[in-house]
């Protein structure tokens, strides 16, 4: 009997804007990838995609995608230097992998990050601050780092409204 395969909501619009930016083809990393929703639409989209999760269960059966499971909080960083052409983390936020995010970029590589900001403790979860951004906390954390491609700071609504950051930005060829 195959696997049963959960329910997996739409990609993050966000997401399915940005990601042309990524080279065609290109090895892309699902971070924090849950049911896997950014990972079947990145495979859907040719990219060659590894999803990582403490949790892979949720992700279901996805052929043709490399899945790790990983504590990326509790654990060493367990990927290498320019690795992937583009990353992507979505409602997710653990402030010490973004300076690992940016090393396994490879030169022109693209990250892809959408997640809760201030303001949106009003209006349902995560309210915990440590899982909210700061005020333009992403575009400080890749400053000098990578180039903002796209920022924006918002409220949006999905099934909910939600308080999010979200940003897209290229490191440079070097």
């Amino acid at each position: 009997m195959a696997p049963a395969i959960p329910f997996v909501s739409a990609p993050s619009e966000w997401v399915v804007c940005c990601a042309p930016l990524i080279r065609g083809g290109g090895r892309v990393l699902d971070v924090a990838c849950g049911t896997g929703r950014h990972t079947r639409f990145l495979t859907q989209a040719g990219f060659q995609v590894e999803a990582v999760d403490r949790d892979v269960s949720a992700s279901g059966f996805l052929p043709g995608v490399a899945i790790r499971q990983a504590d990326l909080e509790g654990e060493p960083w367990p990927y290498s230097v320019g690795e992937f052409d583009g990353i992507v983390v979505t409602n997710y936020l653990y402030r010490p992998l973004f300076s690992h995010l940016f090393e396994a970029l490879s030169a022109g590589g693209v990250l892809i990050y959408e997640t809760f900001s201030e303001g949106n403790q009003r209006l349902g979860r995560p309210r915990n601050p440590d899982y909210l951004l700061k005020s333009g906390e992403l575009l400080e954390q890749v400053k000098g780092r990578l180039e903002v491609n796209a920022y924006e700071e918002l409220c949006v609504i999905r099934n909910e409204r939600a308080v999010v950051q979200r940003i897209c930005a290229v490191k440079a060829a070097r």
